[in-house]
């Protein structure tokens, strides 16, 4: 009974503080018209510096990135242990999932990926801040073939076609691919 009581009295402080600091907001004039002072008049700027590290770990997230996918695609292996070292949800899990998928129907992936990414956009004030990196990717040698006789799984196709991919820095400090998508109807 007593735990219940406080726990009451914990909503009623709680409901008290947010309707008093809603109240303490202004929304007049004054609010609105003024110049905005101190630290929230800009945003923080980043140094080239800071911005060019930025970009060097998140291009290396990416190759990473391209790197684990094949070997674990190769070896029809959705839980290879370098995929989450590079990749986060929910790139992760759709990776995991096209391998798994692959692998449950007899295919895995052979040949050789040839990738040339460059940096789009690098948002160092986001939260978390990211890196936003554009790729075209050669997979003329890089096929989808049947496990049993290597042969190349109908309907699927290789080519020249523009990816892109979202890195973002994790508290940890790690730089990892959380998005992701292939254009393969925009060739490059």
């Amino acid at each position: 009974m007593r735990t219940r009581q406080s726990r009451r009295w914990e909503i009623c402080l709680l409901s008290l503080a947010l309707t008093v600091g809603a109240a303490g907001c202004g929304s007049g004039p004054e609010a609105t018209t003024g110049p905005l002072t101190g630290r929230a008049a800009a945003p923080v700027a980043h140094s080239d510096a800071e911005e060019n590290a930025a970009a060097k770990a998140a291009l290396a997230a990416y190759s990473g990135y391209l790197d684990a996918s094949r070997t674990a695609s190769a070896r029809s292996d959705p839980g290879h242990p370098a995929l989450p070292r590079f990749l986060a949800d929910p790139l992760l899990t759709r990776v995991r999932l096209a391998i798994r998928d692959a692998k449950e129907h007899g295919a895995m992936r052979t040949g050789k990926l040839v990738s040339d990414p460059t940096v789009v956009s690098v948002d160092l004030a986001a939260d978390p801040p990211t890196v936003e990196i554009q790729d075209c990717l050669d997979a003329r040698d890089y096929r989808l073939v049947t496990v049993k006789d290597r042969k190349t799984v109908p309907g699927t196709r290789g080519g020249r076609y523009l990816a892109t991919a979202t890195a973002a820095r994790y508290p940890d400090g790690r730089w990892l691919v959380n998005t992701g998508a292939a254009h393969q109807d925009q060739p490059c």
